[in-house]
C-alpha cells in the first residue's frame, strides 16, 4: 500500500508560466507544475495521473532545443529539486545521483576524486544529470568518450503506473537469450526524451581524471581549408583529439567578442579548437598539430594556447558564448512570431563539407539569410543556428532544413545527432526512420506507458 502522498501539483499562473519556455524558442504554457523532492513522491505522482488520465511531462534544467521539456497540456514535471549527488565511490570508480544535479557539479564533485564524468554537454552548468540521460547528451568530447549512454551503469525509474524498477547493466561478454533489443532495458530509457519513464537516480561510470590537457585555437584563412584539417586530424595518429570544434565566420565574429578580442585572426574565415590530451608520460603533441595545420593552410601567427584548468575553462565559455547568443537573439523574436531555429544532424565526418556546402547552398536559393555554423566537426556534426524574424521566414527556413536533412540522409548522415527529437523534430523523424522502426518503438511505449500520458508530443 502506497504511504508517499504525490507532491501538490501548482496551478498558479505566474508559476506556471515560469516553467513554459526552454531554449527551443517555444513557450508552452502546463496545466500545472509538481516539483518533488523524492523517487517516492514521483511515482506517487505518476499513479494518479495514469488513474486519472492525466498528461505528464518531466523536466529538467529545461535546456532542450527541441521543446521536449515543455508542454501546454497536463503537469509539468519538475526533478529540479531532486538534488542530491547520492555517492561517488573512488574505488569502483562510479557516481550516483538524482537527475536534478547538474551536470557541471557532478562533474567537480568527481574531479575532487580525481576522476572524470565524461558526458560533456556544452551548457553542463545549466542542464541536469536526468536531462543528459533522457536525451542521451554528448557534447565536444564525445569524439573521445561517447555519449552519455555508454557511461550509465544503472537507472531508477518511475514507469506510469507508479512502481519503481532497478535496472543494471549486466556483465555479461556474450547473450544469445531473446531479441537483442530486450537484452539492456537501461537502454530503454536512455534517449527516450521522458516518453517510457521517470529516470529518479542515476549511476554513472567514471574515468581517471587526464593528466595533461591543452586546447588549441587554429584560425583558417578559408572555411574549406579547415574542414579538411578536421578531416586529416581526425584520422592522424601524430596527434591525441579529445574534441575538434568547428566555427564559421559568423561564430568565430561572436566568440571574438565573447573573448573580447575584436582583433583576433581577423583573416579567418573559420577556427577549429581542438584539446590534446596525451596518454599519461607522453608530452603533447603541440608542434605535430602545428605542422598538420600548417599543411592545410592555418594562420600559425594567430594560433591560441589554453594550457591549465582555467584556461580551458576560458575556452568553453567562449565556445558556450555562440549558442547562448543565439539563443537571445532568438528570444527577441518571440513577439514578432520568429525563433531561433537549430540543427543537430550529422553526416560521416568525411562528408561534412559536403553537407555545409549544400546547405549552404540551400540557403541561398531560398533568400533566407546564413545560419551560424559551429560544432563538432570531428563527429560530422555541427549546429546550423538560423534566426526566423516572422512568421514567413520560420517558414522558409524550416523548408531549408528539411532540404538539408534529406540531403544528410543521403550522405549516411542522422537527422538528429545529439539533442534529440522533443516536439520540433518529430515531423522530420521518418525521413530517417521507416514505418516498420516507428511501429517498434510505438509497441514499446504502449506497453510502458499504455495510458499515453508520459511527455505527449516528444519523438511520436
Amino acid at each position: 500500500m502506497r504511504t508517499t502522498p504525490a507532491p501538490v501539483v501548482v496551478r498558479d499562473e505566474e508559476v506556471r508560466r515560469a516553467y513554459a519556455a526552454d531554449a527551443s524558442g517555444l513557450v508552452m504554457v502546463p496545466d500545472g507544475v509538481a516539483r518533488p523532492t523524492s523517487a517516492e513522491e514521483v511515482a506517487a505522482l505518476l499513479a494518479e495521473a495514469t488513474s486519472a488520465g492525466t498528461p505528464v511531462t518531466p523536466a529538467g534544467g529545461q535546456t532542450s532545443t527541441t521543446a521536449a521539456s515543455i508542454c501546454d497540456r497536463g503537469t509539468l514535471l519538475s526533478l529540479r529539486a531532486m538534488q542530491r549527488i547520492v555517492d561517488i565511490d573512488p574505488v569502483a570508480r562510479v557516481a550516483r545521483a538524482e537527475p536534478g544535479v547538474l551536470v557541471g557539479e557532478l562533474k567537480r564533485a568527481c574531479a575532487a576524486h580525481d576522476l572524470l564524468l565524461a558526458p560533456d554537454p556544452t551548457s553542463e552548468e545549466e542542464c541536469t544529470v536526468g536531462g543528459a540521460v533522457a536525451c542521451n547528451a554528448s557534447g565536444a568530447r564525445s569524439l573521445r568518450y561517447g555519449a552519455t549512454r555508454p557511461h550509465v551503469r544503472a537507472l531508477r525509474v518511475a514507469l506510469a503506473d507508479g512502481s519503481l524498477v532497478e535496472l543494471r547493466r549486466t556483465a555479461l561478454e556474450k547473450n544469445t537469450v531473446g531479441y537483442a533489443m530486450a537484452h539492456d532495458p537501461v537502454d530503454w530509457f536512455i534517449g527516450s526524451e521522458g516518453t517510457l519513464g521517470v529516470v529518479v537516480e542515476v549511476e554513472l561510470g567514471l574515468l581517471p581524471l587526464p593528466e595533461q590537457v591543452v586546447g588549441l585555437a587554429l584560425p583558417f584563412a578559408a572555411e574549406l581549408d579547415a574542414l579538411r584539417f578536421v578531416v586529416a586530424a581526425r584520422e592522424s595518429a601524430a596527434v591525441h583529439a579529445r574534441c575538434i570544434e568547428f566555427f564559421d565566420a559568423l561564430a568565430l565574429d561572436i566568440a571574438r567578442v565573447a573573448e573580447g578580442s575584436r582583433d583576433w585572426a581577423v583573416d579567418a574565415a573559420a577556427f577549429v579548437y581542438v584539446e590534446e590530451v596525451p596518454p599519461r608520460g607522453v608530452d603533447p603533441a603541440l608542434d605535430e598539430w602545428l605542422a598538420l595545420a600548417e599543411s592545410h593552410g592555418a594562420l600559425t601567427d594567430d594560433v591560441r594556447v589554453y594550457d591549465g584548468e582555467t584556461a580551458l575553462r576560458e575556452a568553453r565559455r567562449v565556445r558556450h558564448a555562440v549558442p547562448a547568443h543565439m539563443n537571445e537573439r532568438g528570444a527577441a523574436r518571440r513577439a514578432h512570431g520568429g525563433r531561433k531555429v537549430s540543427t543537430d544532424w550529422a553526416v560521416p565526418y568525411r562528408h561534412l563539407a559536403t553537407a555545409i556546402g549544400r546547405a549552404r547552398a540551400f540557403a541561398d536559393e531560398a533568400k533566407v539569410p546564413q545560419a551560424v555554423i559551429y560544432g563538432h566537426a570531428g563527429n560530422g556534426h555541427p549546429h546550423q543556428n538560423f534566426i526566423a524574424h516572422d512568421v514567413g521566414e520560420l517558414a522558409r527556413i524550416e523548408r531549408v532544413v528539411e532540404a538539408t536533412l534529406r540531403e544528410v540522409i543521403a550522405l549516411g548522415g542522422t537527422v538528429a545527432a545529439e539533442h534529440g527529437i522533443g516536439k520540433l523534430k518529430r515531423k522530420w523523424l521518418p525521413l530517417q526512420m521507416s514505418p516498420l522502426q516507428v511501429r517498434a518503438m510505438a509497441a514499446v511505449k504502449l506497453e510502458l506507458d499504455p495510458a499515453g500520458i508520459l511527455a505527449p508530443g516528444n519523438v511520436l
